[in-house]
């Protein structure tokens, strides 16, 4: 016959796979395992690698699957990382990152990340970008658009276009953009930019105001009749309902001109 042995390393995965079937199956028996093992972080998910859960609960997985809202704030940092290194996995190391993050906030710096033992440059880089990016992107949304510059930064990616862009920016009670649209693209005309297309949007967000912009790409800064028409009737569409309409911008390269 043959002779079965146990070591340190099958008790550990025995343990662990028992207490995932615990959790997910048989959620009454936790305590009865748990009473049969004398170290309980043996039992923690959290102490697994990534090629020892289930497959389906790998964050890059799970989100694949159910979205990225699925995910906890470790998970996500999990996906990022993808592995660990000998004598740190990768829970290990996302939870160390997410404790750093939630201790330092808008102090945080690379450095901070690169003395976590385990976390690589190129691994630091990916995270620190990640966070610069968002933050980026929250504060560009919540600034106040009180300047035409701080309205044209928001515009400006759309003077190099071949076509043209009708862009919608929906603005809060305190000034602020709450979302960018691309509404139309191709020549501007009353059929293809209908108020409903502004407005069913801007009602969406609970705007309290519009701006409008679009691209010449000729170069040519010279409004149109189709310019005014479409403008008049936005700008009387925005007054019937309450959400006016602040601005038509055209932008023709690096210039630009207001049309209301």
């Amino acid at each position: 016959m043959f002779a079965f042995r146990t070591t340190s390393l099958t008790i550990d995965l025995w343990r662990k796979a028992i207490y995932y079937l615990a959790q997910t199956q048989f959620p009454k028996t936790i305590q009865l395992v748990q009473a049969f093992t004398p170290d309980p972080n043996l039992l923690s998910l959290d102490s697994m690698n990534i090629k020892q859960q289930i497959k389906s609960d790998r964050p890059r997985e799970k989100m694949l699957q159910k979205g990225a809202a699925a995910l906890t704030d470790q998970e996500l940092l999990m996906a990022m990382l993808g592995s660990g290194i000998k004598g740190a996995n990768v829970a290990d190391l996302s939870r160390k990152i997410l404790k750093l993050v939630r201790s330092k906030g808008p102090d945080l710096q690379l450095v901070d990340i690169r003395s976590i033992r385990g976390i690589g440059d190129a691994k630091a880089v990916t995270i620190f970008s990640a966070l610069e990016f968002a933050k980026r992107q929250l504060t560009i949304n919540s600034q106040a658009l009180n300047s035409p510059d701080k309205v044209l930064n928001l515009l400006f990616d759309i003077s190099t276009k071949k076509q043209e862009y009708f862009i919608l920016l929906t603005i809060d009670g305190a000034n602020r953009l709450i979302k960018k649209r691309t509404i139309t693209i191709g020549t501007l005309t009353a059929s293809l930019v209908h108020p409903r297309e502004v407005f069913a949007p801007a009602i969406e967000d609970r705007a309290a105001s519009v701006i409008v912009a679009h691209n010449h790409p000729s170069g040519n800064l010279e409004p149109s009749q189709a310019d005014l028409h479409v403008t008049k009737r936005l700008k009387h569409t925005g007054e019937l309902l309450g959400i006016p309409l602040v601005d038509h911008i055209i932008i023709a390269g690096l210039q630009w001109l207001s049309i209301v």
